[in-house]
């Protein structure tokens, strides 16, 4: 399987945070069509197909990830 490089996975990350952030400010249309972009980007470079799985295989392929995340503990 092909895996993105960690410098992309970082800044898909980081859009994907800032645009949840401006979504739910101000529920602006264009924003909601970016995020929904950065979504579907990250699912597909993780091979995912939901958002909350994305993101936790994409932070597990950045550097200095643990091998032993807590992060895929259920609550």
């Amino acid at each position: 399987m092909l895996m993105a490089h960690p410098a992309v996975l970082a800044r898909l990350i980081e859009q994907y945070e800032a645009l949840r952030i401006l979504h739910g400010e101000k529920g602006c249309p264009a924003a909601r069509r970016r995020m929904d972009d950065v979504v579907y980007t990250l699912c597909v470079s993780t091979g995912t197909r939901d958002i909350d799985t994305a993101l936790i295989a994409a932070r597990h392929q950045l550097p200095g990830a643990r091998p032993h995340d807590d992060s895929l503990v259920a609550l």
